[in-house]
């Protein structure tokens, strides 16, 4: 069985690997969309869909987790809800069970008859994007959120410099 989990994954963290490994307990490969795939160079989606997946990779070859059993696969937003769905099916392999915390996602999916399981959170005040992207800014521990290798490819294309020149506002918007 092949299931598939959508996440924007910004960027990939320690909370991220946990169900990735929960879920392949579950099925025999998984299918990680990487989300809002058209998105970055933003404070809240400052990685590109590429590294996105770089970051993936290596956490999952950090973590020893054999590639036969996922793929990676970008997936851009699209402005019609009823038709995300489809979309998905046109990008990926095929799948029978989804697993999000995303009550959209969710109805969405649920709506075309998939078999949809909310993962179990790690930590989620912690494990967050939100939560790591925030530490970022602030000068804070954000390296111990992720995987080591995630940390590496962010140090790699000065993710740091990158979010915190995002951050700041122009004179006119002061």
């Amino acid at each position: 069985m092949r299931g598939l989990l959508v996440g924007r994954m910004q960027p990939v963290h320690k909370g991220h690997l946990q169900v990735i490994e929960r879920i392949l307990n579950e099925v025999d490969e998984v299918i990680i969309g990487v989300g809002s795939a058209q998105t970055s160079h933003t404070t809240t989606d400052p990685f590109t869909a590429g590294e996105r997946v770089m970051m993936i990779t290596k956490a999952l070859t950090e973590n020893g987790v054999n590639p036969s059993r996922y793929y990676i696969i970008p997936v851009q937003d699209i402005e019609c809800n009823s038709l995300w769905v489809a979309h998905l099916e046109m990008l990926t392999p095929p799948f029978a069970h989804v697993y999000s915390g995303n009550p959209l996602v969710q109805r969405l999916f649920q709506e075309k008859g998939y078999e949809v399981t909310e993962p179990p959170l790690f930590n989620r005040k912690t494990y967050s994007g939100t939560e790591v992207r925030r530490r970022m800014l602030s000068n804070g521990k954000w390296e111990e959120l992720l995987p080591e290798s995630v940390v590496k490819v962010i140090h790699e294309i000065d993710g740091i410099s990158r979010i915190k020149q995002l951050d700041r506002k122009e004179e006119s918007e002061v």
